[in-house]
């Protein structure tokens, strides 16, 4: 019988409501796994009280008959996410210590699901990179080589599903923030259309872009999370899709024959790394081998998607981080004179590098002289980048391709802050176009590092991104592997 840390998410909750094992036993094996693996930085704070009363409650709720799909499973979540009894602190020293006095709502939805919360984990500061080395508190290392970086800015999310440290993790995906840590530790992550999941709760980066997700280690799992995740919250987030909640689950093994897969050639290009590129195209082999036709299409604006991101992001972060000024919460310097210097020294202390670049940046490009020739600019390509998606699906069902041009590389590899952005090329168009988008196990690259194959779908294409990936997952084992020694 397997060990409870190797089974998937479906697996455990058909363990839990037969009684084979109780969600305490679920739990408490859980939190000595993460205590065994603190080397690995994931965590940033756990309460081994609260989440044994999570589970003594989801025993009650099982013992008296429900039934509920996710009932009595662990998971952790994105320290973007606030919540009232774990520490929230985006990764940042702004807010070390902040305790919300509510539950973000992704995070009250799975509670309510009857899922047991097993801590905060960690992330980029304010969700602000692409290899979770910005956090203020810890670098987190990858399992399959901890010299490595997991990928970010859900980094911790990653490495706890694929360290098996969690069966489930959130994550939110700004400009590939969920894609590509999966693609970077072999898991399955999706990010659905922008609006389908609230917002509430989660520390805003750049609102427009920012989505909350799923890390699990299969389609089918993130399918189950997907399904508690998304629903309107019109009260709260005035972004939330007015769409009606929705299983994912239902149309899991629907058949892929015909099914019409888009190849961009730009992702495709120069900067592909060969063992990547072999990766994904045995993965779309594979997908012709079940029945789906390859069609080529063109994506012309994908370059330009770096530069309007790296406009439109920071412009909307330097915005919403103003909040942080050290008068209502979080950090506040000790030594200042007048308002504005506690203001300079606060946002001086309290935040990192990479932080202090976006706000510059962001500032920059919505002052006056400057707004038109930046911001504006990057609006309007914008738009054209999502028309280009909408003519490539006029063609083709789905889209796929790399989610990386590269592995995973070494921990400081990247000190350039510009080689850290040119690593989101295959990510950023679906996100500025507010596309659903999924990556998942597709093969193993230089190091034998995990190489994730894309799937991005059309807007509210979250069921048939699901499918497809779970029909790959079907016929290929590379979802089931996990780094040696965990």
């Amino acid at each position: 019988m397997s060990a409870l840390h190797d089974l998937t998410v479906a697996e455990l909750a058909a363990r839990l409501r037969s009684k084979d094992v109780s969600a305490m036993e679920a739990a408490r094996h859980f939190l000595a796994r993460g205590k065994a693996n603190e080397k690995l930085g994931a965590y940033l704070s756990t309460n081994e009280d609260v989440t044994l009363a999570q589970a003594a409650a989801a025993d009650r709720r099982l013992a008296a008959g429900e039934r509920s799909p996710l009932l009595g499973v662990p998971i952790a979540h994105k320290d973007i996410f606030v919540t009232r009894d774990f520490p929230t602190t985006a990764g940042s020293k702004m807010l070390e210590g902040y305790l919300s006095p509510f539950d973000a709502t992704v995070v009250r939805q799975l509670a309510d699901a009857g899922m047991v919360t097993l801590g905060k984990l960690n992330c980029d500061e304010f969700a602000m990179g692409s290899s979770n080395e910005n956090s203020a508190f810890k670098p987190v290392l990858n399992p399959w080589d901890p010299s490595r970086i997991p990928g970010g800015s859900s980094g911790g999310s990653a490495v706890a599903v694929a360290a098996r440290l969690a069966p489930a993790a959130t994550g939110t995906d700004t400009g590939g923030s969920i894609r590509q840590p999966a693609s970077f530790t072999g898991i399955t992550g999706i990010k659905p259309t922008y609006g389908r999941a609230s917002r509430y709760g989660m520390i805003a980066f750049a609102s427009s872009l920012d989505q909350a997700g799923a890390m699990a280690r299969t389609a089918q799992d993130c399918a189950l999370l997907l399904s508690a995740i998304v629903g309107p919250d019109p009260d709260r987030d005035s972004t939330s899709l007015d769409l009606p909640a929705e299983d994912f689950s239902r149309s899991l093994d629907g058949s892929i024959d015909g099914l019409r897969i888009g190849v961009p050639k730009e992702f495709f290009g120069e900067g592909l790394a060969p063992d990547v590129r072999a990766a994904i195209e045995a993965a779309l082999q594979q997908y012709v081998k079940l029945g789906a036709t390859l069609v080529d299409i063109s994506l012309p604006r994908t370059e330009l998607s770096i530069p309007v991101y790296y406009i439109i992001a920071p412009a909307e972060a330097s915005s919403n981080l103003s909040r942080f000024d050290g008068v209502k919460f979080g950090h506040r310097a000790r030594d200042y004179g007048d308002l504005l210097e506690m203001y300079k020294k606060t946002r001086a202390e309290g935040f990192g590098d990479e932080v202090k670049r976006r706000i510059m940046i962001g500032t920059y490009v919505l002052s006056h002289g400057y707004y038109d020739a930046y911001y504006l600019q990057a609006q309007k390509i914008r738009r054209m980048i999502a028309d280009d998606f909408q003519q490539a699906f006029k063609q083709c069902d789905v889209i796929a391709g790399p989610v990386a041009p590269t592995v995973a590389w070494k921990l400081g590899e990247k000190s350039d802050p510009v080689a850290n952005y040119l690593a989101d090329i295959f990510t950023l168009p679906g996100s500025l176009a507010g596309l659903p988008g999924m990556s998942l196990p597709a093969g193993f690259g230089a190091g034998g590092m995990p190489v994730g194959l894309q799937l991005l779908g059309n807007y509210f294409g979250e069921a048939r991104l699901l499918n497809a990936a779970h029909k790959f997952q079907q016929a290929t084992d590379f979802h089931l592997r996990k780094p040696e020694g965990f």
